[in-house]
């Protein structure tokens, strides 16, 4: 059971923002430094990220992803540079900044032994949420989040999808402006991250909430509205999936034919297009694969002298591409061996 008298200093709630419109900065990074001793993790970097905005954060072990994050949710201070939430200084006005934020962290923080609906009401004592509004505001996201038929079992025995989703409902109680996920689908079954997915971006829709977020899936990064990739403290892009992609190149066309060395030929010199050969087959470089693939089945017999196309395959540039040209490395191989490290730790129960 649990009662106010329990309840840690409460955070006092910050003033109802005024009125603000589509694109309003929620985060403001300006030039923000942080060494360690001798060590630089976060060098000079500068960033904003916008009212109902799904904001990437990628980078490989080690780049200042979660030095960054820390700073964000005052739990570091700067070494130099500024941080500012919905206008309010991190360093200043942390209590405020605390209160306008919402929190899913890597690893699980629910109280296990409590139930569901104890750890809500629990969050609500601690962000000092009038009693009148707390009754109401837990059902709302239980609700929203699936979950309300599970309100009174303790969190112990929740799947892993259910404490993401608990964690999520619980972080929107004192209605942040900003929610802050740290890797929120780790280790979760691909059909539960397409769920988690599903709320995130309802509370875009649904809430105008600003999502500041980790992951090293780069099927789930494809989700935001624009990605921040940092490498060794710096930020080495910033753009849209769709504008980073164009980073690396064209589509790639990938044939197999009788006669690589003759069909090659042909086409570098009718189409005026890049050309060459890996792996067995002809790679062609266009910007528009899909257009000009037909075109290309449809005349290169007559063009080669009855050379036909026996496979014929449309690959476009992806985040992991580019996620590999910027840092030289596939974030897979950076935070795969973690998350499987996480996986089996689950599994033998040593974590939740």
């Amino acid at each position: 059971m649990i009662t106010e008298a329990e309840t840690p200093t409460q955070i006092e709630s910050p003033s109802t923002p005024e009125a603000h419109t589509e694109g309003v900065p929620i985060i403001q990074v300006d030039h923000l430094v942080k060494k360690f001793d001798d060590f630089t993790a976060v060098n000079d970097i500068s960033f904003d990220v916008r009212e109902g905005e799904i904001f990437g954060f990628l980078g490989p072990n080690g780049a200042g992803k979660s030095t960054t994050i820390k700073v964000l949710c005052t739990l570091l201070q700067p070494t130099s540079g500024h941080i500012r939430v919905a206008g309010h200084d991190v360093e200043k006005e942390s209590d405020v900044v605390r209160s306008m934020i919402g929190i899913v962290f890597q690893d699980n923080s629910l109280d296990s032994d409590l139930t569901a609906q104890e750890n809500m009401e629990f969050h609500c004592m601690v962000y000092h949420i009038p009693r009148a509004e707390r009754v109401e505001r837990i059902k709302r996201l239980l609700e929203l989040m699936e979950l309300t038929e599970f309100k009174d079992k303790r969190v112990k025995t929740f799947s892993g999808g259910m404490r993401r989703r608990l964690e999520i409902a619980r972080g929107l109680l004192h209605e942040p402006r900003l929610m802050v996920l740290d890797e929120p689908t780790v280790g979760l079954d691909p059909q539960t991250r397409n769920y988690i997915w599903q709320y995130v971006r309802n509370l875009r829709k649904v809430h105008h909430t600003a999502i500041f977020m980790t992951t090293h899936y780069m099927d789930e990064a494809e989700n935001c509205d624009r990605i921040a990739i940092i490498d060794k403290g710096v930020i080495v892009a910033l753009d849209t999936p769709a504008n980073l992609k164009k980073l690396v190149g064209d589509d790639q066309i990938e044939l197999i034919t009788r006669d690589n060395a003759h069909v090659m030929q042909v086409i570098a010199e009718h189409y005026k297009v890049p050309v060459s050969e890996r792996d067995g087959a002809v790679i062609v470089q266009v910007p528009a694969g899909e257009s000009f693939a037909p075109k290309l089945l449809a005349e290169l017999p007559a063009l080669t002298g009855g050379v036909t196309i026996e496979s014929l395959h449309i690959r476009r540039p992806s985040l992991e591409d580019v996620f590999l040209k910027l840092t030289g490395r596939l974030i897979r191989e950076e935070e795969g061996s973690k998350d499987q490290f996480k996986l089996n730790l689950r599994r033998m129960g040593r974590i939740k």
